[in-house]
């Protein structure tokens, strides 16, 4: 954790230009808390600030820097400087941050690295950013099978130095072909004239190149691994995905899906909008959805015109009806958007999950239905008027419950994303559905004689 007063110093020292004295406390400093000093940093300060890094301090500041964050400095960096960075950053690192920035500089970067890492890098930017292969480093310590234990420990203290990990060694023919893997530790404690083959372990959780980052990280919470190989086609393996790099990506797809429910089209700079115009464009088109869905449930009341001035105290009580089936819709979307991720919700269970969800809905809607019609029995004084409320809001909250979950449910199987589409459609189904059934029930109940009429919008 960064020490306050220290943020404080170095910020009069940069100001000051006492470039011993920032060295010194910098020195000491954990890269993420140098990352984090930066975010406080203004202006030209921060190119003054980064300058002062040392080679490998500089290397892993920017390493836990988001890749849209790394631009600035990456800019600002004499090119030769930051060509020696990005030989000692970690590959699948160098991918993320050349994935940021434009062709014309990717290709001279590329141009001033060795020849070796440029078909590497060249192979793998064209993997999909959103693959295993987007994400997998490869940066990893493999053993040949037909090595000894002794062998295989001086092959670690040779290579690991370089690799990302190397708590997991992977175990490869000749010709790079996963064959087993083993940990550090069984390495160590395993006798050292024995052969590799003999005691790695042959079941292997492996995933190909093209998997989905997000199915990735779930394989690597499922089987609370640290590392995760990647293979083609063949089964050699090209990389690793590590336990950190699948963090981050749960926590953007999370992010991406707490976007895509508020109706916001997901954007990796979403977080903190500085663009008016591109924020319109984001919200914009499902507001414009919600629009013309408030729209029809203005038709539906609009047809029922005549019952509202009949009875004004109907009107009274279509706030709180439309609001708290929208509240339980959202809640069962949510449960279901959820679920999908997850994958706690399958083919398997999903029929039980729709029943239990329409249940507790329906256990929710007597409740909220009681309550309701004792405010409006109380308010109104007419019984069959709190009735008539009670009743509407109970039916409500059950099919908003069943429709919150069923939408979901019906796009994830369309291969249509559940929680993009879901928010809007639901919004609008839930609310006309509510004032169908409140206004059906009031014309039922009290009376009413009307022949409704739409078409007048």
């Amino acid at each position: 954790m960064k020490n306050e007063r220290e943020v404080a110093l170095l910020k009069q020292l940069i100001l000051s230009r006492k470039t011993d004295e920032i060295k010194r406390i910098l020195s000491r400093l954990h890269p993420a808390d140098i990352a984090e000093i930066l975010e406080e940093v203004k202006g030209e300060n921060k190119k003054v600030f980064f300058e002062l890094l040392d080679l490998e301090k500089a290397t892993e500041v920017l390493e836990e820097l988001e890749p849209e964050e790394r631009i600035p400095y990456i800019e600002s960096i004499p090119e030769m400087h930051l060509v020696k960075i990005l030989e000692n950053m970690s590959v699948d690192e160098i991918i993320d941050l050349l994935q940021k920035l434009p062709d014309e500089k990717v290709e001279k970067l590329m141009a001033k690295l060795p020849q070796e890492h440029q078909q590497e890098l060249k192979s793998l930017i064209k993997l999909a950013q959103d693959s295993a292969g987007g994400i997998m480093t490869t940066d990893y310590v493999y053993l040949y099978d037909n090595i000894t234990v002794e062998e295989a420990i001086e092959d670690v203290r040779k290579f690991g130095r370089e690799a990302e990990t190397i708590y997991y060694l992977y175990v490869v023919d000749k010709e790079k072909h996963l064959l087993g893997v083993l940990s550090l530790r069984e390495l160590i404690a395993a006798p050292r004239n024995k052969r590799i083959a003999e005691i790695m372990h042959k079941k292997v959780v492996s995933v190909r190149v093209d998997e989905d980052q997000e199915k990735v990280a779930k394989l690597i919470s499922k089987y609370s691994l640290l590392a995760i190989p990647v293979v083609d086609a063949e089964n050699r393996i090209l990389g690793i995905v590590t336990v950190d790099d699948a963090l981050e990506v749960l926590e953007e797809e999370t992010t991406e899906d707490i976007h895509k429910l508020a109706g916001i089209t997901p954007e990796d700079d979403i977080l903190l909008t500085t663009n008016i115009l591109g924020a319109v464009k984001k919200r914009l088109p499902w507001l414009v959805v919600c629009l013309f869905g408030d729209l029809v449930s203005g038709v539906v009341i609009d047809g029922y015109s005549a019952v509202l001035e009949s009875v004004m105290a109907v009107a009274f009580f279509i706030p709180v009806l439309m609001a708290t089936a929208g509240n339980v819709g959202t809640q069962s979307l949510a449960l279901s958007v959820r679920g999908l991720a997850t994958g706690e919700i399958s083919i398997k269970n999903v029929m039980r999950f729709l029943i239990g969800e329409t249940f507790a809905g329906m256990f929710v809607g007597i409740s909220c239905g009681a309550i309701i019609a004792a405010v409006a029995a109380l308010w109104q004084k007419d019984f069959h008027l709190s009735l008539v409320v009670g009743a509407s809001m109970s039916i409500a909250i059950v099919i908003s419950a069943f429709i919150g979950v069923l939408i979901p449910l019906i796009f994830y199987k369309m291969k249509v994303d559940p929680a993009v589409a879901s928010g809007p459609f639901i919004t609008t189904i839930i609310d006309v559905t509510a004032l169908l059934i409140y206004f059906a029930l009031t014309v039922t109940f009290l009376g009413i004689q009307k022949t409704v009429g739409f078409g007048r919008f």
